[in-house]
């Protein structure tokens, strides 16, 4: 386990060509980095192989439990082929075909076969991210419409394009997604990120299938579309993370309505217990230059203010030009934040209602007594790695520590605000165990003589039951 970079709130790191070499792997891990991403809209297969294997590799010679993010692409929207550069003109109309063709200024070729039948006269047709506007103005037949150009420039091939007042048909899961999920599972992964949630059956869906192949992976939900945003109190209790992916939300939804449906989801993953990320332009300006701008410092400081799990980096590693100095300024900006009051204490108390309140009710308490005492630690014993995520969503200031026999879940719990693991597999007694925690700390330099560690764990712990204990240790 790495000593040095010890913040809570988390880095993910999307790998590309400029961080997928070995040696860059590891700077960046060392930098701060817990979550490495594999974006599958992009990327062979065996590529995709080849970042992993060096993953564990490294993980395995630095002691640290990085895990490893698939990002499905799903049902993304483009438009076809274009000769070169076509350039849209303002107030001029455009064509739009769901019929394979070569765009041109008169004519637009769409990926989405069900367009025509599914657009209505009046709806939005986005293009590049929202730069150009389409307005439908007649559909001519069933793959054919005619549309304004309202906001006009250049396109070039296979950009990306968004119906936001259009409720679309298209399944969470492509072929092509259905391959990479197949291909992540045997992978082993240790998250798979669901693009353009619209509905909590989304996430079963997913969820199902993932236990059919007999597959570990937990799921998260990517919020980019308004339906997610309606339906995001159902989402959040199905899903096991959130991911608020600004990128095409921005597109789907007006720009000034994002901050506060981040603000909103960041909260309600806390009432809930769920990570959740923070993506999408976070350093954007350093994919050229060395230094963001303070309207970027201040994005990531806001996110983890707000009680973030973790914050994303995307092109900035993937292909930027500085992918390590981006994560060390980042690091350390977490670090500084993390150094206000205003950081911790967030959740809300357990629900007496819920089956699982006296298990909510000791780690909701284990955080208030860390606090009363200033304790350097609260540990938790974990087989389902239920009561890490619990302990986490109240933001302790104490530092989180997971113990558990469950080797792979050390890698998930990575994503998950404050938590860092330890393999434990020795269940004597509960004394014993409390001994060997307590000295685990010490031997990595965590706890020191005269601390207070607050254990939580389930007794007897050989029946690995809900936590349902708290003890109070002093260092000796």
């Amino acid at each position: 386990m790495l000593i040095d970079n010890f913040n809570k709130t988390k880095i993910v790191a999307t790998i590309g060509p400029a961080s997928s070499s070995e040696e860059n792997l590891e700077k960046i891990i060392l930098a701060g980095v817990d979550v490495c991403r594999l974006n599958f809209s992009h990327g062979a297969h065996e590529v995709h192989k080849e970042v992993a294997d060096r993953i564990r590799k490294i993980n395995k010679k630095l002691g640290t439990h990085v895990a490893i993010l698939q990002d499905l692409q799903g049902p993304k929207l483009r438009i076809g082929k274009v000769d070169g550069v076509i350039n849209l003109e303002a107030g001029k109309h455009i064509l739009v075909t769901t019929e394979k063709c070569i765009s041109t200024e008169e004519k637009l070729s769409v990926s989405y076969e069900k367009l025509a039948l599914e657009a209505r006269a009046g709806d939005r047709i986005l293009l590049n991210d929202g730069k150009l506007e389409l307005k439908i103005t007649e559909i001519i037949s069933n793959n054919l419409l005619n549309t304004e150009i309202i906001n006009g420039g250049d396109l070039t091939s296979n950009k990306g394009f968004n119906l936001p007042n259009t409720p679309i048909s298209a399944p969470c899961l492509t072929e092509k997604d259905m391959e990479d999920l197949e291909f992540g599972l045997e992978l082993n992964v240790d998250w798979i990120a669901l693009s353009f949630v619209r509905t909590a059956e989304d996430v079963i869906f997913l969820k199902n299938l993932i236990s059919q192949k007999g597959g570990r992976a937990k799921v998260i939900a990517k919020i980019e579309k308004p339906e997610a945003v309606e339906n995001f109190d159902s989402i959040v209790k199905i899903t096991d993370a959130v991911m608020v992916a600004r990128g095409d939300l921005g597109v789907e939804i007006p720009l000034q309505k994002v901050p506060m449906v981040q603000k909103q989801v960041v909260q309600k993953c806390l009432e809930n217990a769920k990570p959740v990320i923070i993506a999408t332009q976070m350093m954007e300006s350093m994919i050229e230059d060395s230094m963001p701008t303070r309207a970027e410092i201040t994005d990531v400081a806001n996110a983890v203010l707000d009680g973030a799990d973790a914050v994303m980096l995307s092109a900035e590693t993937s292909v930027g030009k500085y992918p390590i100095r981006v994560v060390e300024i980042m690091n350390s900006i977490i670090a500084d934040i993390e150094k206000e009051e205003d950081a911790y204490y967030k959740g809300v108390k357990p629900n007496s209602s819920s089956p699982t309140f006296p298990s909510d009710e000791v780690c909701f308490t284990a955080v208030r007594m860390s606090d009363h005492l200033s304790a350097s630690a609260i540990v938790g014993m974990t087989k389902s790695g239920y009561t890490a995520f619990k302990i986490a969503s109240y933001r302790p200031e104490a530092n989180v520590f997971i113990f558990t026999d469950n080797e792979p879940l050390l890698n998930t719990l990575n994503l998950v605000w404050g938590v860092r693991g330890f393999h434990y597999d020795r269940y004597v007694s509960t004394d014993e165990t409390f001994e060997d925690v307590i000295k685990t700390l010490k031997d990595n330099k965590v706890a020191q003589i005269g601390d207070f560690v607050i254990n939580c764990a389930s007794m007897p712990l050989k029946k690995k039951q809900r936590t349902n204990t708290i003890k109070i240790s002093l260092v000796e």
